[in-house]
């Protein structure tokens, strides 16, 4: 099964592997740091050697790449697996910024309901179940996810169940939170947060994630 070095380094940009499986443009590696689309978090962006991965997906516990035609890679060959630093890091911070929300607004309007998620670099958004103007709570919510990025917590991220791959996160103020996503190390790294409102249709509400720019607290 390959390891997934992306839960372990979030922040490492490439690392060399070996490819364990071949068919077709299909390949398999015997270690990856290259996310795919999993939890409503989008894929990373990269390269094998010197050829654009044009898909990664989820086979169960495998993760398989499709790359570009005429690649010439073969079994057991050793390569070097690149990913776009400046796509990861925005996703990592759009990921989290949308767990904080989702579990501020988890505890402030009981019994709404998550039904949708999606994480892409530009935006984040969480789709509930919820028949009034979510809009409401935006300042409270914002206040509160302030105080979280502000004390710049350290955000961990490890193993609940190493066979399954169950993954949870936390930080002090909330409860172990199920996510197999990548993560930031801190808080802080979100960076300042903007909510929009969006209704979707009756008795649904979207609320739209944004961060700013630049957080200037990366740390790799």
């Amino acid at each position: 099964m390959t390891r997934k070095i992306f839960w372990e380094e979030p922040y490492l940009t490439e690392i060399e592997t070996t490819i364990i499986s071949v068919k077709d443009n299909e390949i398999r590696v015997d270690r990856t740091i290259f996310y795919a689309l999993s939890g409503g978090q989008e894929s990373d962006y990269g390269s094998i050697n010197t050829h654009r991965v044009i898909q990664a997906r989820k086979d169960d516990k495998e993760i398989i790449y499709t790359v570009e035609d005429g690649h010439g890679l073969q079994l057991g060959d050793r390569v070097k697996m690149t990913i776009d630093w400046e796509r990861r890091y925005q996703l990592m911070r759009l990921h989290f910024a949308a767990e904080v929300v989702l579990e501020l607004v988890s505890q402030t309007l009981k019994g709404i309901e998550k039904i949708g998620a999606h994480i892409a670099q530009d935006k984040a958004r969480i789709d509930f179940k919820w028949e009034e103007n979510i809009s409401k709570i935006f300042p409270d919510l914002k206040k509160a996810a302030r105080i979280v990025i502000q004390a710049n917590q350290e955000i961990e991220s490890v193993f609940s169940d190493v066979e399954s791959e169950q993954r949870y996160w936390k930080v002090e103020g909330f409860a172990c939170v199920p996510c197999g996503g990548t993560h930031l190390k801190r808080t802080g790294e979100i960076g300042e947060l903007a909510l929009k409102r969006k209704n979707i249709g009756k008795g649904k509400e979207r609320i739209e994630i944004y961060v700013n720019d630049n957080s200037g607290q990366e740390t790799r």
